[in-house]
């Protein structure tokens, strides 16, 4: 894809390079997260640059937002590398996951609206048919609000924890979600899982949502550990 594909505005105005370098970073982020630039990959930014059509600025503008985000990591005397976590660091990231959503499934329980709840069932339609459709081996979902762990944490209506699970944890956790988790056999129980924590929260059960998420969390790391081992 061309920079000039890439966007449909005046190159030469700052809104054109704004927005270049949104798509730049979308379209990273996406080879990052599903496993196309593979972990721990040295970030070449003359190929990506050749790719993509781009040039060297709105590249090195992308991978500093990617960096950022902590999909990318410098590393002295070698350069810009897709982020690679260790076994302990993983545990270490999903136990802290297990935490903090299970604190956002407890009041997502109280705060999220009727119809909030109605469209967080609705979501999980949609990726029931979507399981069917891939016979329960994949359990494929989009980012942010098609989501059904984002929709809970917004659903907190707090702010702090918005802020690191939507915002600075958000791509990493994903990355490994999608490449260890969204495609496995524990597609089905991961969506019947999902049932179960739905149910909490539409009957106003704070501990059990709670239990529910943390329970669930906990399921996906032995699952992430399994594919390590």
């Amino acid at each position: 894809m061309s920079e000039a594909a890439l966007i449909a505005l005046d190159p030469g105005t700052p809104s054109a390079a704004a927005t270049l370098t949104d798509r730049l970073f979308e379209a990273l982020q996406r080879a990052i997260v599903e496993g196309e630039l593979p972990q721990g990959s040295k970030i070449s930014e003359p190929e990506l640059a050749r790719r993509h059509g781009v040039s060297r600025g709105s590249l090195r503008a992308a991978i500093a937002r990617l960096e950022a985000c902590k999909l990318v990591e410098r590393r002295p005397n070698l350069g810009a590398r897709v982020v690679e976590l260790s076994a302990a660091q993983l545990i270490e990231l999903f136990e802290l996951r297990e935490a903090l959503e299970g604190m956002a499934a407890r009041l997502a329980a109280r705060a999220m609206s009727d119809a909030e709840i109605d469209a967080l069932s609705a979501l999980l339609e949609q990726h029931r048919q979507q399981i069917a459709q891939e016979q329960g081996q994949v359990y494929f979902q989009q980012q942010g609000d098609l989501d059904f762990h984002f929709r809970i944490v917004q659903g907190s209506k707090n702010r702090q924890l918005i802020a690191l699970l939507c915002e600075d944890l958000y791509h990493l956790l994903r990355m490994y979600r999608v490449q260890f988790g969204m495609r496995s056999k524990r597609s089905r129980q991961a969506f019947e899982e999902h049932c179960y924590l739905l149910n909490a929260i539409r009957a106003r059960d704070p501990e059990m949502a709670e239990l529910m998420m943390r329970q669930h969390v906990r399921a996906s790391r032995r699952n992430l550990e399994r594919a390590l081992a």
